[in-house]
């Protein structure tokens, strides 16, 4: 519209100004309605809250769970070898710095606000209520929900779109939006309004989605601080504090990339093994050490059954305020984590990048929540307890991590370098995303005004700050509500998702020749036997077919060559063709 091509320039932009202005007018409306019409904002969010959690729970978990099995069979067929990119390309980041930076991506906050906080809740209320609270059952079933939350599913949610991403981006060149993920289906239409619907949305749930965690992330720090400096836990202190975490985020976004985020990460994840040790160590060493061990039996008994476990017979709730809101949370920001993902990514083939973003995270995931979660049992079973009367008792859940680190020694120093980790995974969670929402707008990882960036941020922490403090709810329990709402349309993106890669793939690679094996007479002696087993399998001769630059435009011809095969060896079959170029590469 010339109007907004208008604005776009007057701002000195560079983005698509219809996805721009559009996200960021959707976004500046929530805010503004929130505030003045508080009670009715509230109304609508927890009665359409209420509505999904009852009658679409069971979609939810049948997605994640849908997404995981898909990425695991995607990996292990010949499809695994394509790589995100160039056929030539090859990983830009090492493995290690490859691992730091995916924990940029939001991750951290989560290990930081829910280390303790889900262990002891599950403890102390048994989800599945087959068990009695606070004994040795309850620990190991509150370990196996634990475990399952952070485990492979969380990781699957990301690493779906962080794959169609990484395929369509860097592989089909196409542009890093969401609506690129759709182009084996809607064709030159991603450019069109319906991409740009596509691309709007995907924005708007990120933006709630990290705002999300931005949110969790000021109520720990804001715990943090009170504990150790007496803080006043307040909306005042938490919009203080959003702002600060915010104006970080600028100055990360200014250093770009590899000063910014890369740096941070590193330094962070360095960090937080430091702190991991530190418990290990100065905590209950053998027991913590034997409940990893034991932990990793527990999530792998319980998975299969809490995959597919939607509370049927006992109705509670319980699923509905824990686990569909998890990924309801994870499913709307995972474009974000995902293009980011991608973007670190590329030059991996499909097999290395899932079973990297799976296997090494989760990896780390079971080793944090084993021993914090450990930890907390042994606190209330062999200890002085405490943990289970502040957050359960009390519902002082951004609280937990600092009452858990009171029973260590240097507990001062411990929790500020606690609530340092929280700010820093909070800076690189803003930075990163601000980073990734304006390749997304503007559909192109070129360097952009600085500006524009930094809107990002700033709007992020306006959504947060409204979320947590306008609603007139509880900080926690309106971020549950928003956050479920907003994640229904995703989970119904995330199959097309699935089903597009495919096509994508396989207009792409083509179909698997058919194999070429020995051919056989028929044995009826040892000596037929040993003479036919002696024969040498066939070889594949390669028909390479180069791939033509352009088309002749007045007859349409192509300017094509072609090799041609044989199949060598004896009692290969007679008259049989190898398959051309990329197919014949698998036939090896």
């Amino acid at each position: 519209m010339p109007i907004l091509t208008k604005a776009h320039d007057a701002l000195r932009l560079r983005t698509s100004p219809g996805v721009f202005f559009t996200s960021a007018l959707i976004s500046l409306v929530f805010v503004v309605l929130t505030v003045a019409f508080t009670t009715t904002v509230d109304n609508v969010f927890s009665t359409a809250s209420g509505w999904i959690m009852t009658n679409l729970g069971w979609f939810y978990i049948l997605g994640v769970t849908t997404f995981l099995i898909f990425l695991v069979i995607i990996a292990l067929t010949h499809y695994g070898r394509v790589r995100l990119g160039g056929d030539d390309e090859r990983p830009e980041h090492s493995t290690l710095a490859w691992f730091s930076m995916l924990f940029a991506a939001g991750i951290g906050t989560i290990l930081m606000f829910w280390s303790v906080a889900e262990p002891i809740s599950h403890f102390a209320n048994p989800p599945q209520q087959d068990v009695a609270p606070e004994s040795e059952a309850a620990a190991r079933e509150a370990m196996g929900f634990t475990l399952y939350h952070f485990g492979f599913h969380t990781w699957a949610i990301f690493a779906l779109p962080g794959l169609c991403f990484g395929y369509f981006i860097y592989k089909r060149k196409l542009p890093p939006r969401v609506s690129s993920i759709f182009a084996p289906l809607l064709g030159g239409r991603i450019y069109g309004p319906i991409g740009k619907t596509i691309d709007v949305v995907a924005i708007i749930g990120t933006i709630f989605g990290v705002a999300t965690s931005v949110g969790l992330g000021t109520l720990q720090i804001n715990a943090g601080l009170a504990q150790l400096f007496g803080l006043e836990e307040s909306g005042i202190i938490q919009i203080a504090l959003i702002a600060l975490v915010t104006v970080m985020a600028g100055i990360s976004v200014a250093l770009g990339l590899d000063k910014g985020i890369k740096r941070l990460s590193n330094f962070n994840i360095g960090l937080a093994v430091m702190l991991l040790i530190f418990v290990l160590v100065t905590g209950p060493s053998l027991f913590l050490l034997k409940g990893m061990i034991e932990s990793v039996g527990i999530y792998a008994d319980t998975l299969p059954n809490l995959a597919f476990w939607n509370d049927t017979f006992a109705d509670s709730g319980w699923q509905n305020t824990w686990t569909v809101f998890y990924w309801a949370w994870t499913i709307t920001w995972s474009p974000f984590v995902g293009i980011f993902i991608a973007r670190i990514s590329r030059g991996r083939t499909i097999r290395e990048f899932v079973a990297g973003v799976l296997a090494l995270p989760v990896l780390f995931s079971v080793i944090w929540f084993s021993i914090f979660g450990m930890g907390s049992f042994h606190i209330e079973l062999e200890g002085d307890g405490g943990l289970v009367e502040r957050v359960v008792d009390a519902g002082d859940i951004p609280g937990a991590l600092f009452e858990f680190l009171g029973n260590f020694p240097l507990t001062g120093l411990v929790s500020g370098i606690a609530i340092l980790l929280v700010v820093i995974f909070f800076v690189t969670s803003v930075d990163s995303t601000a980073m990734v929402l304006d390749m997304m707008s503007g559909g192109t990882e070129g360097k952009a005004p600085m500006h524009q960036r930094l809107f990002w941020a700033v709007i992020m922490g306006l959504v947060a700050a409204t979320m947590l403090v306008a609603t007139g709810k509880d900080g926690l329990d309106a971020l549950q509500q928003v956050i479920t709402v907003v994640g229904l349309p995703f989970f119904v993106m995330g199959f097309v998702m699935m089903y597009s890669l495919v096509r994508g793939i396989r207009e792409d690679l083509g179909e698997l020749p058919e194999p070429v094996t020995r051919q056989w007479t028929e044995v009826k002696t040892a000596e037929d036997l040993e003479a036919a087993a002696s024969r040498p399998a066939p070889e594949v001769v390669v028909v390479t077919r180069a791939i033509p630059d352009e088309i002749d435009g007045d007859d349409g011809g192509r300017d094509e060559r072609e090799g041609s095969s044989a199949h060598a060896g004896n009692g290969s079959a007679p008259g049989a063709e190898s398959h051309a170029g990329a197919e014949a590469e698998w036939a090896r």
